[in-house]
């Protein structure tokens, strides 16, 4: 089967997004890019806890599905225009972890990197799109349009979070900080003894990146 190393690791990414707790056995859906012009995609409306690399579908950019049998994400177009207007990164990631898809959902919810270096560094300032149904059009132009070059987490409102990246692992693991942010964010909410990060400490962290 042609990529099936990465489908391999497409469908183990997906799992253990799973058994961490990061989102649901029908939520979340993980896009990689192979090659100039294709596009590997977990399925719908199958179990994510149990994929396996025989169902990952294989696309174009221009959404031409070549696995027939297969149907992929209805997450797919949003995907595909994520990866088409940023060709700095390869991997997409998308789901519903708890604390981070909870501040979806607060007003002018924030999830807050400046209170550890790591989230700084691995996420910078997170983006923030505005709701648009799922599976329409609008939210692949809604997201797309949001996630500005540099940025690689997006909070989705009332929705969920995607994070991007070069590797698959690279976005997976911007997913884990992202929701670990949150954590740490909703306990802020409730203690008033926390010590952010100040401006000059996090150009610092950003300065990495240059």
């Amino acid at each position: 089967m042609i990529y099936q190393k990465e489908r391999e690791a497409v469908a183990a990414t997906m799992r253990r997004l799973y058994s961490q707790g990061l989102t649901t056995c029908s939520g979340g859906n993980i896009s990689l890019r192979v090659g100039k012009n294709h596009v590997l995609i977990t399925p719908s409306a199958l179990d994510k806890g149990k994929t396996n690399f025989r169902q990952i579908a294989l696309m174009t950019l221009d959404g031409e599905n070549y696995s027939t049998g297969l149907k992929p994400s209805i997450e797919t177009d949003m995907h595909l225009k994520i990866l088409k207007c940023r060709p700095d990164i390869n991997a997409v990631v998308h789901a519903h972890p708890k604390s981070a898809s909870y501040l979806t959902a607060v007003q002018n919810g924030v999830i807050r990197t400046d209170l550890l270096a790591e989230a700084r560094y691995l996420l910078g300032e997170p983006a923030f799109a505005p709701y648009a149904l799922m599976g329409t059009e609008s939210l692949g132009d809604t997201a797309a349009a949001s996630l500005a070059d540099g940025q690689f987490a997006l909070l989705m409102e009332n929705h969920g979070v995607l994070t991007v990246g070069k590797t698959l692992l690279q976005a997976f693991d911007r997913i884990e900080v992202l929701e670990a942010a949150a954590e740490m964010t909703v306990n802020a909410l409730t203690s008033g003894n926390i010590s952010p990060l100040c401006e000059t400490k996090l150009k610092e962290i950003d300065g990495l990146h240059s």
